[in-house]
This record gives C-alpha cells, sequence and structure tokens, in this order.
C-alpha cells in the first residue's frame, strides 16, 4: 500500500474527500487527518489518529528492546566468562536481571518516544504548528484510480508526498 499526504485548511473539504472515498470503495481505516485541533476534527467526523500512533512510541521501544537485548546478552556473556553462575547462585538471577534489562529498556524507549512526533509525521510539525491539517490515505494500485478522481474534484487540496503505509495491527488505534 502507498500512503498518500494532502495539507488543508478546510475540515468542512476534508469531511466531503473522506466521504468520497469511503463511498468509491476506500475503507475508512486507512483514512485519516492529522491536526493540532483534535475537537474541531470529531466534529467532522473525520479519523484522528490516536495519541499512541501521533507520537514515536513503537519505533522508540523496539530501539529501546534491542539496546536491551545487546546489554542483556552483555551481562549473560560476563556471567558465563566469569563463572558467575558456576556456584550456588545459578543462572537464575542473572538471567531475570537479563530480561529485566530487556523490559526496562523497552519501556525506557518508549517513554523517550512519548516526547517525540512519529518519525513519519515529523515532516509535517511545522504545517501543524501554523494550523493546517496533514489529510493522508493509503491506497493499493487497485483503488488509486479513485483516489485520483476525488483529489481532482478538490483543489484546495494539496498533495504533500507519498510514503509508505504502515500497518495498523490493531484498528482501534486510529479512533482517538
Amino acid at each position: 500500500m502507498h500512503r498518500h499526504y494532502f495539507i488543508s485548511d478546510d475540515l468542512d473539504d476534508l469531511e466531503r474527500i473522506e466521504n468520497e472515498l469511503e463511498a468509491g470503495g476506500i475503507d475508512s481505516v486507512h483514512i485519516h487527518v492529522l491536526s493540532e485541533c483534535e475537537s474541531e476534527v470529531g466534529r467532522h467526523h473525520l479519523h484522528k489518529l490516536s495519541l499512541l500512533l501521533k507520537k514515536d512510541v513503537v519505533n522508540s521501544g523496539c530501539k529501546g528492546a534491542v539496546v536491551g537485548t545487546l546489554l542483556a546478552g552483555l551481562l549473560l556473556a560476563f556471567a558465563y566468562i566469569g563463572g558467575w553462575a558456576d556456584g550456588n547462585v545459578g543462572w537464575t538471577p542473572f538471567i531475570l536481571l537479563a530480561a529485566s534489562l530487556v523490559g526496562f529498556c523497552a519501556w525506557d524507549g518508549g517513554f523517550l518516544g512519548m516526547q517525540q512526533c512519529n518519525r513519519c509525521f515529523r515532516r509535517f510539525e511545522a504545517c501543524l504548528r501554523d494550523g493546517h491539517h496533514v489529510f493522508f490515505v493509503d491506497v493499493d494500485d487497485k483503488q488509486q484510480a479513485i483516489l485520483d478522481q476525488v483529489v481532482a474534484r478538490h483543489p484546495l487540496l494539496q498533495g504533500a508526498g507519498t510514503g509508505t503505509a504502515t500497518r495498523l495491527w490493531l484498528p482501534g488505534w486510529r479512533d482517538g
């Protein structure tokens, strides 16, 4: 799937566009609005992003888990090389500490990710601060013609590029 980004100042127009896309066969799960005016987006019955998807929690959490796994591997390697687990204590405390390191680093990475905008939307931060709305649609090759037809009927909608669509494993995440 391909993601198409658009910028608009008019939520009424975005609502009409969304309705036309849905009538054309594009599922609402693939249509989103990113805006600083969340209450206005909700009043227009547009699909806004949840806080979890607006922030970089998942990406940063995964990076933290990788760091934690490396640290856990180092801990277990030192325990093995140093012979620390050969005594009465055994491997249990080292394995628990290694698992705790992975969990803590993943949590800390996710926490740091809550402080940052999602990496997919960083290029729109200035635009959002200026009061614009980012409208994006994920389409496959069969739906591209539908998107092109709808966009052609709305000249105020400014194209803002394309990207790779990310899968929303839990469709409920799209609702704020």
